[in-house]
C-alpha cells in the first residue's frame, strides 16, 4: 500500500500547506452579495431545512470558487479553507440556512447522532467527552484527532471561542508513511480489524460497535477511519474483541506520530470560514477552549456531513457503517434513533436532484424508517 501514496496530494505534512496556500479559497464582494441574494430569495419563514431543495438557491458567483474548492477536497489535498462567508449581515439562524444551501449543491446531507438532526450546531452544551455516550461537537473539551462517519465534513464558522478551540488537520496518509518508515514492525496492526463504539446512537438495526481495520484499500485508492476515544469506548461493550496488547501499542504509535507538530496543522477558523475535508484521508481536531459569558458571542459553528454525487467506491468493512459502499450513492452518516418517513422523503428528493441512488431498494428503506416524527 506504501507504494500507492508515493504522489499522493492527500499525504502532505505541515509544511506542505504552509508553503503553499493553494488550498484556501475565497470569496470576493461579489461572490458574498450573490450568497446574501440567494439566501433572501429562498428563506421562507418557518420552513423546514429538510424542505428546501437545491434549485432554491442560486449560489452565483461564489459557485465556481466552491466546487473548485471541493475538486481539491476529493481529489487533491482532502482538505480547503473558503474564506469570506458573509457573516456580519447575518443572523445565526441565516447563517445556518447559508451553510444548509452550499450542502444542498455538494451533496446529500447525513444524519449525525441519536436525534437523526442533520446539521449540528457546534457549540458548548456541557456534554462529557470522554464517555461511552459522549460527542466531542458539544463539549469545550480537547478532541482526540479522529475522521467523522462521511464522505466529506463541512465546518462553518459563526463565532469564534473567547480563546482556544484552535482547529487542525492531519493527512492520515502521512501518518501512515511516518509509521511505515519508524515502526514498520506494527503496521500490519493497522490493517486489522477493530471495535469502534457507536456511543449509544446506533439505530434499531444496528449493532452497539463496528469492526473494521483503521487502513484499507479499494478501487486503487486507500481509505482510513481513526478515532481513538471510540476504540477505547468499544473496549467496555460487550462481545467486542479486546485489544492485544501489540495491537494497542500499534493504535497508540500512530496516534501519536498524527498528533507531531510536523504533520498536524494548526488554523484558526474566522468567522465566515468554512473548513471542508474528506474524512478519508483527513484527521482533524480541535484544542479545549474557553467562551464568552454572552450567548450571543459564544463560540459557534455549524457542521455538515455529506455524501457527494461522485463518491468513490468505499471498501466492503465500511458497509455496516456507511451502510452503503457504492459510488454515488447515499451514504454514511449516523441514522440515530428518529429516522422517518421525511427523513428518507428529504433523501430520496435530494438524491433524485443530484442524481444519485439510495443505498437499498425503497421497500428496505421504508421498512426501517420509524414512527414519523415532528421535526
Amino acid at each position: 500500500m506504501l507504494s500507492d501514496l508515493k504522489d499522493a496530494p492527500a499525504a502532505w505534512r505541515a509544511e506542505d500547506l504552509q508553503a503553499d496556500q493553494s488550498w484556501t479559497f475565497n470569496l470576493n464582494d461579489r461572490a458574498r452579495r450573490d450568497l446574501v441574494a440567494a439566501l433572501r430569495k429562498a428563506h421562507e419563514t418557518g420552513k423546514k431545512l429538510l424542505d428546501y431543495r437545491c434549485a432554491d438557491f442560486d449560489l452565483g458567483s461564489a459557485w465556481p470558487v466552491i466546487s473548485r474548492a471541493l475538486d481539491e477536497v476529493k481529489r487533491g489535498r482532502g482538505v480547503v479553507i473558503i474564506r469570506g462567508l458573509p457573516r456580519e449581515e447575518l443572523n445565526e439562524k441565516d447563517f445556518e440556512l447559508l451553510t444548509w444551501a452550499i450542502g444542498l449543491h455538494t451533496g446529500v446531507a447525513r444524519p449525525q447522532g441519536k436525534a437523526t438532526h442533520y446539521i449540528s450546531g457546534v457549540r458548548d452544551a456541557g456534554t462529557t467527552y470522554r464517555s461511552g455516550t459522549g460527542r466531542g461537537y458539544s463539549s469545550n473539551a480537547e478532541l482526540d484527532y479522529h475522521t467523522d462517519t462521511a464522505d466529506i465534513v463541512f465546518l462553518s464558522c459563526y463565532n469564534r471561542a473567547l480563546s482556544g478551540g484552535m482547529t487542525i488537520v492531519t493527512s492520515s496518509l502521512a501518518g501512515y508513511k511516518v509509521m511505515c518508515a519508524e515502526h514498520p514492525q506494527l503496521v500490519e496492526w493497522l490493517h486489522r480489524p477493530v471495535a469502534f463504539s457507536r456511543q449509544g446512537e446506533q439505530a434499531p438495526d444496528e449493532e452497539s460497535y463496528v469492526v473494521q481495520p483503521i487502513f484499507e484499500m479499494a478501487g486503487g485508492k486507500v481509505f482510513s477511519r481513526w478515532n481513538w476515544n471510540r476504540v477505547t469506548s468499544a473496549q467496555k461493550i460487550a462481545g467486542a474483541a479486546k485489544l492485544t496488547d501489540k495491537h494497542r501499542e500499534a493504535l497508540n504509535r500512530f496516534d501519536e506520530i498524527v498528533r507531531r507538530p510536523d504533520l498536524a496543522y494548526s488554523m484558526w477558523l474566522q468567522p465566515g470560514d468554512v473548513q471542508i475535508v474528506n474524512s478519508h484521508v483527513t484527521l482533524h481536531s480541535r484544542t479545549e477552549f474557553v467562551d464568552y459569558d454572552e450567548p450571543a458571542r459564544k463560540r459557534l459553528l455549524y457542521r455538515l456531513w455529506l455524501a457527494p454525487p461522485d463518491s468513490e467506491q468505499l471498501p466492503e468493512s465500511w458497509r455496516a457503517l456507511y451502510r452503503a459502499i457504492e459510488p454515488g450513492t447515499v451514504r454514511g452518516g449516523i441514522r440515530g434513533h428518529a429516522y422517518d418517513e421525511e427523513c428518507l422523503r428529504f433523501e430520496e428528493n435530494h438524491a433524485r436532484d443530484l442524481g444519485m441512488r439510495m443505498p437499498v431498494a425503497l421497500n428496505n428503506q421504508r421498512n426501517g424508517a420509524s414512527t414519523a416524527h415532528s421535526r
